[in-house]
């Protein structure tokens, strides 16, 4: 009798974990619109190449997911402070932010791109061309830390919290270009008459992760097996065919 009450006990606990592996529950933190990556639809619904690409990695994990909009500056902050558990928002791997976070094995690069009126004519690269030029980034991405370290004191660089203001800013003349993650400059600046790219695309950083508090190396792995599943069994080359003409996988 003993060992059939220990047996069913064991069951039980067994059945007990199932469940709890299959409620596991996560927030997952976008910045919004970055299109088209994360942005709303027509209907006000929360979509993209990156949201989609969650939820499938959601379903390969048994997790039930919810999704955070936050702005881009308070990502890491909310991350550390609990607010979500992960960041799944176009953040590049790079040495600063890993002291802080947790990245996965990156998921996808892009370059940045110079975008631009179609009066634009200087040399991006000519830095006596671009002297006293006001060259739009968003604040604390790569991008923002290339123009930086490579521009700052030659032209003025106005940072923005959102894509859609600094492009707002380039149609309102007060910006002369914009330097953006590429797709991002193919979706909201070249969709837009007038416009063009105004420079040679900029490899930069280590590709993009999904972030993580650091000490949640399971989490993690089981972030890195889902993804790795995804790109093996073509989901993630269904979706990225879906917002891009050209591979981005890494």
């Amino acid at each position: 009798m003993r060992k059939l009450i220990v047996a069913a006990s064991v069951a039980l606990a067994m059945m007990a974990g199932v469940a709890h592996a299959q409620e596991r529950n996560l927030r997952i933190a976008f910045d919004v619109p970055y299109e088209p990556f994360e942005y709303k639809d027509e209907n006000g619904e929360l979509t993209g190449f990156e949201v989609e690409l969650a939820e499938a990695m959601c379903e390969e994990m048994n997790a039930n997911c919810e999704f955070v909009i936050q702005a881009w500056d308070g990502m890491i902050p909310g991350l550390l402070a609990r607010k979500f558990d992960l960041i799944m928002s176009s953040m590049s791997i790079t040495p600063e932010r890993a002291e802080r976070v947790l990245f996965s094995e990156p998921y996808y690069n892009t370059p940045g791109g110079w975008f631009g009126p179609e009066s634009f004519n200087s040399d991006v690269t000519d830095m006596d061309a671009m002297e006293g030029k006001t060259v739009g980034v968003q604040r604390g991405t790569t991008m923002d830390t290339y123009v930086t370290e490579n521009m700052g004191g030659i032209v003025n660089i106005k940072r923005y919290t959102t894509a859609d203001d600094m492009v707002l800013d380039l149609e309102g003349q007060r910006l002369d270009v914009v330097f953006v993650d590429y797709p991002v400059g193919e979706q909201t600046v070249l969709t837009k008459e007038g416009f063009k790219e105004v420079g040679e695309p900029v490899k930069l950083g280590q590709g993009v992760g999904v972030a993580m508090r650091q000490r949640d190396t399971e989490l993690a792995e089981e972030v890195n097996a889902a993804l790795r599943t995804l790109k093996e069994d073509g989901t993630y080359d269904t979706i990225m065919e879906k917002y891009f003409a050209y591979d981005i996988k890494m």
